[in-house]
């Protein structure tokens, strides 16, 4: 049992190694392009580091992923301000106005009005609410180091949130497999679920 125990740390080690940056290239460019299933993901690494033998293989991919999506929202945010100060706008202001409908801008405009940065945490958590809370921030002419003190706490509540949906998931099964078709069909119900209640009223 032991020499089984000493064997699969070099198989787990391994698969950090590859894992990691892996998982963080991934969540980088889901937050630069939002359309990369990034809770799942992290859902998913979170789900393998659990039957890992490895030490610390949860604590990275908590680590990983929240600094990928900092990373990604500010390079994000630092694209948009560029395309306000330019003329002709730019490609990625467009991709984030084209992703935040005018009904759900102005919500977030207000709450952002109300509720300032704390307003940031919750949008990383809420499916669909990251793009037109950033747009809203962009609006208000927010400088860059100021959404990004509200974002770093946004970002480690997301990647908590997902992380603790792929322990669950791998808690349930004794298998890795299965907790990661867990993992992924609770990611997809939180996405999913809200906006189906938005188009039923």
């Amino acid at each position: 049992m032991a020499a089984a125990s000493v064997r699969s740390l070099p198989a787990a080690s391994t698969q950090q190694a590859l894992g990691c940056p892996s998982l963080f290239l991934l969540v980088l460019i889901g937050a630069l392009v939002p359309v990369v299933p990034t809770g799942a993901l992290v859902s998913t690494a979170a789900v393998v580091a659990f039957h890992q033998t490895a030490p610390f293989s949860l604590a990275l991919v908590f680590v990983t992923a929240s600094a990928a999506a900092f990373l990604g929202d500010a390079a994000l945010y630092w694209l948009g301000r560029r395309g306000l100060r330019s003329k002709n706008g730019s490609r990625w202001l467009e991709a984030i106005r084209s992703r935040a409908p005018q009904e759900r801008l102005e919500q977030a405009q207000g709450k952002l009005a109300d509720h300032n940065v704390a307003v940031l945490v919750l949008s990383r958590l809420v499916p669909a609410g990251r793009i037109p809370v950033m747009l809203a921030c962009l609006l208000a002419e927010w400088p860059l180091r100021r959404f990004s003190r509200g974002n770093f706490p946004a970002c480690l509540a997301w990647a908590a949130t997902y992380q603790m949906i792929g322990i669950l998931g791998g808690s349930l099964f004794p298998e890795p497999w299965e907790g990661v078709l867990v993992a992924v069909g609770l990611t997809v119900l939180i996405s999913v679920v809200p906006g189906l209640v938005r188009r039923m009223r």
